[in-house]
Parts: structure tokens; sequence; C-alpha cells
């Protein structure tokens, strides 16, 4: 792995004038942040050694380089999900090159359904904490030092001093800005009204199939972290609706302004 890693980020090392301290990892319908982007590179994830290659639609399946808010970032537009079959050590990889590439701060988005009651389709949701529902840990098996520590703490993985950011930049700016626990559960089926219930009442307010594995490797890395969800679509005990995936990604893409504005305001406020 450590080879991998190292081959990968010279990689890309050699493609780019400039490295980033800054990732954001774009989820399902989000990537049009990239549209405001002052971009420098991007490299097609086809051609960077060890990648695996999204599969997803509305995953693009590049690495974008250039100027957001101020700051130098690193954007994946199109992540690597559990369902697709990769095993967790794949679809977490790109957050270790990150790490090795110098990447000190990580941004995550998700679009995400809802089955707290206050939510509606189309808020953005701040995640404040989440529930590990995927079968198998992305730290399991050996653990390299170089890494980080053989039993990382998850007590704060999302940073608080970031989520203080976000509110005061909702407050200032006026945006509807909501908080809960985000559930991952492996997919690729969407949960049926019984799972939301049970979701619901083990303390969560949303569900996705993505962002925790990477959230609990950028943790063992040492980075500070920020995730957002999308609420695409609501579920529970009393909604029958059924949700298609291009629905989910129009609803994520009717957010985006939301999304971009606290990203980039969030970013001119890092050292």
């Amino acid at each position: 792995m450590l080879n991998k890693i190292k081959e990968t980020a010279d990689f890309i090392r050699s493609k780019v004038s400039q490295l980033p301290e800054v990732a954001v990892i774009l989820g399902s319908g989000l990537g049009n942040l990239a549209d405001n982007m002052d971009v420098k590179a991007e490299i097609d994830y086809h051609d960077i050694p060890n990648f695996p290659v999204s599969t997803v639609a509305g995953h693009a399946g590049k690495l974008i380089f250039g100027f957001l808010g101020g700051k130098y970032i690193m954007a994946m537009k199109g992540r690597f999900h559990y369902y697709e079959g990769y095993d967790m050590k794949q679809v977490t990889f790109p957050v270790r090159v990150m790490k090795d590439l110098g990447v000190k701060t990580l941004f995550v988005s998700n679009a995400a359904g809802g089955m707290n009651k206050e939510f509606r389709v189309g808020d953005v949701m701040v995640i404040t904490d989440h529930i590990n529902l995927f079968p198998e840990n992305p730290l399991r098996g050996k653990n390299y030092e170089e890494l980080g520590t053989r039993f990382p703490a998850m007590t704060e993985a999302y940073k608080k001093y970031l989520i203080n950011y976000a509110d005061e930049i909702a407050d200032a700016e006026g945006l509807r800005l909501m908080h809960g626990v985000y559930v991952g559960t492996p997919g690729p089926t969407f949960e049926t009204p019984a799972e939301y219930e049970y979701f619901r009442i083990i303390g969560g307010d949303a569900v996705g199939m993505s962002t925790v594995p990477e959230v609990i490797v950028a943790n063992h890395a040492g980075m500070d972290v920020f995730g957002l969800s999308v609420i695409t679509d609501l579920g529970g005990k009393d909604i029958d609706y059924v949700p298609t995936h291009e629905e989910v990604q129009q609803a994520a893409e009717k957010a985006s302004p939301v999304m971009v504005k606290l990203i980039t305001s969030l970013l001119s406020r890092l050292n």
C-alpha cells in the first residue's frame, strides 16, 4: 500500500505546479462546485496509476486543481463507492494520496435521504457525526504507523471549529442550514420505510452510501474534516415515495448554490 500511495502521489506531483493543503470530495450532482473554480490542472482518473474509476452516473471521474475562495485546492469530481464492488482500501485510496500530497483539511459532500421530520427536500445538512453501518472498516488489516495510529479516536470526526464557521456564514447570508448525524450504509438499494425508521430511532438524521469510509481514513491520517449532505429525498414509515437516482441528482443540483456558497466562504476563512 505504501508503495502504491507514493507512486500515485509522485505521478500527480509531476502533473501539477502547486500542491494543495485542502481537498474537496464532490458527491452526486454536486460537481457544479468545480465550475466556480479557477482551474489550473485536470487529471482523468483513467490516467492516474492505482486509481479506481468511478462507474456511477453523475460522477465525472477527474481530479481538478485550482483556486476557490482564495485557496488553492484539489477537488475529486466523482468518488468511489463500496457498492460498486471496490473494497474499502480502494474506496479510501484517494484520501491516502491526498495526505501524501500535503492535504490537511478535507471537505466531503454527498446526497442523502432524510428521516429527520424537520427536513425538507433540498435542505443542506452539516454533518455533526456519523454512524458507521458498513460491513467493513477501512482500517481493518495491517496498520502502517506512517499513515496513522492503530486505534484512532473518532470523538470529533467532523471538526467543531469548521461547523461553527459554517453556522456563522449561514447566519450572515440568511441560509437555511440543518445539522445532523449521517448514517453510512453499503447500498446500492434505497432504504425501506422500516430501515428509515430504524436509522431515525438509533440517532440518524440522514442516510447515504458514502462518506463514512473517507472520513474514517482522513481522521486516521490526522486531517480536519467538514461534511455536508444535500437532502435529496425523505423516508420513513409514513412516506411511500420511491426516489430514482435521476431525481436524487436533480435535487442535489438545485441545492448546489448553497453548497458552493458555504464551501467557498469556508475556504476563505481557513488560515
